[in-house]
Formats: C-alpha cells, sequence, structure tokens
C-alpha cells in the first residue's frame, strides 16, 4: 500500500493571518509541522506534500525542501485541501494522511501509526489511554472549557463506536477501577486522520450529519454514514498536539519547549 502524508497550510487565518510561516523558538511552524512528516516518512515510506492556495507557503516550502502543491483557494477545508493535493500529485498513493501544518509538534510515532495501520478500516485515527491523573486534569478544564477534548468509545476490536466532547464512558465503580491500575477505561481523541482513498472521496460527497452539527465533530459524519474508523491507541506526547490558533498559543509553546527542550533540536 503506498501512502502519501499531506499538510494543508492556508495564509489566510482570521486569527492568526500567516501563521504556517510564524517562527516558534526561531524555526516556522510549517518547517516543524514538515519536519515531523518527514521522520514518519522515512518509517513508513510515505511521500510529504504542502498543500497550500498561497505563494508566499509554496516558496518557504521549497525553501525547506518540500515538495509544494497549488490547490484552489475555495476549498472550504483542510481534508477537501488534502483530498485535492493528492489527486494532483499523488495519485498512485492508496492512504492519504492529512497532517494539519498548524499542529507542529505533532509525534512522528503518531503519524507512522496511522500508516502501519493503514489497511484496518476506512478511516484510522489516534486516541490516548488516559492515565486516571491525566482524566482528572482533563475534568477539570472541561469545567472552564466545556467543549475542549474529545474521548472516544473504542471496541474490542480497535473499531471507534462513537466520539463525544463529554467524557465517555461514564464510570460507576471508579474507586474500584482506580484502585485496580494506573489506566482510566477513558480515551482522548487526537486530531489526526488518515483515510483510504475510497473514504475520502466519499467523504468530500457527504453532507454534515446530525450527530456532526451537535457535536461539532467531523468524525460523527464518518460513523454516522457507515464508515469504519480504527481508533489506534498511542502515547501521550509531552508538548501539546493541538493546532496552533493564536499568536498566545505561539508563546505558550515557546514556553513548553524551554521547559521541556525542543524536539526540532534533536
Amino acid at each position: 500500500m503506498k501512502s502519501v502524508i499531506v499538510i494543508p497550510a492556508r495564509y489566510a487565518s482570521t486569527r492568526f493571518p500567516g501563521k504556517p510561516l510564524h517562527p516558534i523558538n526561531g524555526v516556522s511552524m510549517l518547517a516543524r509541522t514538515v519536519a515531523a512528516a518527514r521522520k514518519a516518512g522515512q518509517a513508513t515510506g510515505a511521500r510529504v506534500l504542502v498543500a497550500t492556495d498561497d505563494d508566499r507557503i509554496a516558496a518557504h516550502a521549497r525553501e525547506i525542501g518540500a515538495e509544494p502543491v497549488m490547490t484552489h483557494p475555495d476549498l472550504p477545508s483542510g481534508t477537501d485541501r488534502c483530498r485535492a493535493a493528492a489527486e494532483l500529485a499523488a495519485p498512485e498513493a492508496d492512504f492519504i494522511v492529512n497532517l494539519q501544518g498548524d499542529a507542529p509538534f505533532t509525534p512522528p510515532a503518531h503519524v507512522s501509526a496511522l500508516i502501519d495501520s493503514a489497511q484496518r478500516a476506512d478511516v484510522v485515527t489516534p486516541v490516548i489511554n488516559l492515565t486516571w491523573e491525566a482524566l482528572d486534569a482533563l475534568r477539570e478544564h472541561k469545567r472552564s472549557t466545556p467543549f475542549s477534548g474529545t474521548t472516544c468509545i473504542r471496541g474490542d476490536d480497535g473499531r471507534a463506536i462513537w466520539f463525544s466532547k463529554n467524557i465517555l464512558p461514564a464510570i460507576r465503580s471508579e474507586a474500584k477501577m482506580r484502585a485496580a491500575g494506573p489506566l482510566s477505561p477513558v480515551f482522548q481523541h487526537v486530531g489526526l486522520y488518515g483515510y483510504s482513498r475510497n473514504a475520502l472521496d466519499r467523504i468530500a460527497a457527504l453532507k454534515p450529519s446530525r450527530y456532526e452539527e451537535l457535536e461539532g465533530l467531523e468524525q460523527l459524519r464518518f460513523i454516522e454514514n457507515g464508515l469504519s474508523v480504527y481508533a489506534v491507541p498511542v502515547a501521550a506526547s509531552e508538548l501539546p498536539s493541538a493546532g496552533i490558533d493564536t499568536p498566545q498559543d505561539v508563546a505558550k509553546a515557546e514556553l513548553a519547549l524551554k521547559r521541556l527542550g525542543d524536539p526540532y533540536t534533536r
């Protein structure tokens, strides 16, 4: 199976124009994301493409040795940009990873895990089995920001049964389970996806679904329309794996790099 890692990177952003070019600790956001993709590509044989609609980002991609693909500026989402780039530049690819250009601290192992599990389902996405300490932190965070953090119900075969902004499952005998071991039964979803080409083509034609609109979760569209989703367990990352959306997020990330070390220089 041939795989490609596509990095959608737009210049236009209401909250943070030009953010793929913005430096984090002296290294552009895009360069960091490309570096993570390359490490995963070296481990799995996958190509790496940067999908953009802006000449400035394409020029920077070339400067850092990445392969840019120009896509139409009116495409509505990163998923559509990912699909368009794969059609234009990697028609031979059977499996397409969508690695957002504003997720510069995505561990390469998360991307490799998707590619290694490519034949298990129509869509593959990572989840982290939370420790009790991490679950407590998620619960506390949701007290002030209830729609942060997504959890996943995962079957014994690894298939995702459901995703929610609520913490699932509810736990009746929590004290007993805490005493039994360090891991909770809760899986937190990581917003990274790999698609078979057929699944990506099908998703592009689907309208937003009922529960997708209620929860604000694109992946529920997949399940509601009968696509199989494999939730592959991955290790938690010390650095924030969520997207960088504002200049304030950059400042927080730089503080984390000072505290934990910079993976770009390792």
